[in-house]
């Protein structure tokens, strides 16, 4: 009976199209990966990459066929809302990423780009200490999702780096 439930249970879910994320195809072969080693984001990038890719990451630029650089990385707090005492009821978190994708002659793959995420967040004086928690925590889901968006725009990068041609400065002149 046992077997027979497993049997049905699979076959419902091969039935629904359910299918493992499995790994991202990234158009190159090697990537150097320009965030410091101690970077709580470029770990988790540099670990998604190796594990769930066949892109190799290199350790000097030069061997890359692309550079993935982070051009800036700012995570800030805001007021959301207050209550009618004027005390703080709901921030609002932010997470913002610039980078951009460009070969080793400067020609970018993916150019600047850059990725916002927000999180409201409730707060209450009397639970200090489980608010600034749950502030971690968020900014935690904030940088995998972060890295997931990431990955994703790394896959849907053009199989060679494009190159942009200066405009003419007299666009009747042809």
């Amino acid at each position: 009976m046992r077997i027979l439930a497993i049997v049905v249970l699979g076959l419902v879910t091969a039935a629904c199209g359910f299918q493992l994320r499995g790994q991202a195809t990234l158009p190159f072969e090697t990537l150097y990966v320009a965030i410091p080693d101690s970077s709580p984001l470029g770990i988790e990038l540099k670990r998604n990459i190796i594990a769930g890719t066949r892109t190799k990451l290199v350790r000097v630029p030069a061997e890359a066929q692309a550079t993935l650089s982070v051009t800036s990385e700012v995570r800030g707090k805001s007021i959301l809302s207050l209550d009618t005492g004027g005390r703080v009821r709901e921030f609002q978190l932010r997470y913002v990423l610039s980078f951009r994708v460009h070969d080793a002659n400067g020609r970018d793959y993916l150019p600047q780009s850059e990725i916002r995420l927000t999180r409201d967040i409730s707060f209450n004086d009397a639970q200090v200490l489980a608010k600034e928690s749950e502030e971690l925590l968020l900014f935690r889901d904030m940088q995998s999702d972060m890295v997931q968006q990431i990955l994703r725009r790394l896959a849907a990068a053009p199989a060679k780096p494009i190159a942009f041609e200066p405009a003419a400065k007299d666009a009747t002149a042809r």
